[in-house]
């Protein structure tokens, strides 16, 4: 068995997420109180409290997920003795999840990966004003016909091909004249149905550029280590090694194209068999059934789940 580790991205947030593993393993309570230390607030009072809409904004959302990512990966070292490097194949996230990702690999601090996503998701709300941006799901459309659909319905507005997530299913983004155009027209270019999603933001477009520049600056002041792990670089969908290559990656991720579907047949085509999800929720578990219906998809996101986990690990 050959396996992957892959962690969530905005969108899988939920009142409550991480409670029970803050209760349940010392290792995962000390995530989530550096997380609040490094962020100077609660936000693990927000996390398990509420309200919904206050977890939601893009600030509290990002650096929540990851918080509840490393919660289960630290419970799984502080409890049994897991070790990524000697267990785990290669690490993929999606969209902020790379963030994640790369604290499991070591690339970040815990710390630092908290304050990173908090810039992050500030940049990201602040890029667009308030209305002017939009996103939405093409679903039954391949990556070409979508890209086609985007340049189409753009009109010399912003219309992107944004999250290329499993086969018939990609999101676009952009202005929100222009992704209303490509909601019109989808039926026209073959998709079965296309959704507005409800999002603070048109992430993964090029009218992400001045958070793409924010990040630049921020991770030129931030330490990064070669990861114990290859990533599977979102822009790429292929193994990146190197710090000063994460780097990069991270920076064009803002702006570029979220390459979900190709890095998991990569996994797939280099032997990985089995790929968990670490955090909230099973989106994740799901695409990959989707992607490629050899690879056996799991998730670990709460105390029963990294129980169980210690048997698979133990050798």
């Amino acid at each position: 068995m050959s396996i992957a580790f892959t962690f969530p991205g905005q969108g899988s947030q939920q009142v409550g997420m991480g409670k029970d593993l803050n209760d349940a393993y010392p290792a995962a309570k000390a995530v989530f109180e550096e997380v609040d230390e490094a962020l100077g607030k609660k936000l693990s009072t927000i996390m398990w409290e509420g309200p919904s809409d206050e977890l939601t904004l893009t600030e509290n959302a990002q650096p929540a997920l990851m918080a509840v990512s490393m919660a289960v990966m630290r419970s799984m070292e502080a409890e049994f003795g897991f070790d990524l490097a000697k267990h785990v194949k290669y690490v993929a996230g999606h969209s902020l999840g790379e963030y994640s990702a790369l604290a499991a690999a070591g690339t970040f601090s815990i710390f630092d990966t908290s304050q990173l996503l908090a810039i992050r998701g500030k940049s990201m709300q602040a890029a667009v004003p308030v209305n002017e941006g939009a996103m939405a799901a093409l679903l039954g459309l391949d990556l070409e016909d979508a890209v086609k659909l985007a340049e189409k319905a753009s009109q010399g507005d912003v219309c992107n091909a944004a999250n290329d997530n499993a086969p018939g299913q990609v999101v676009i983004s952009g202005a929100r004249a222009a992704v209303e155009r490509a909601v019109e027209m989808a039926s026209d270019f073959g998709a079965r149905r296309a959704v507005l999603l409800d999002v603070s933001a048109p992430f993964h477009c090029s009218l992400m550029q001045p958070a793409a520049d924010a990040m630049r600056d921020a991770l030129v002041n931030t330490e990064l280590k070669d990861p114990v792990v290859p990533l599977v670089s979102n822009v790429r969908a292929s193994a990146v090694t190197s710090a000063d290559d994460i780097r990069s990656g991270l920076i064009e991720q803002v702006t570029g194209r979220v390459r979900w579907r190709e890095s998991v047949s990569y996994m797939a085509a280099n032997g990985v068999t089995t790929l968990y999800e670490i955090g909230c929720g099973r989106v994740l578990t799901g695409l990959a059934r989707r992607i490629e219906r050899n690879l056996e998809a799991l998730s670990i996101n709460n105390p029963e789940d990294v129980a169980k986990s210690a048997e698979t690990f133990k050798s």
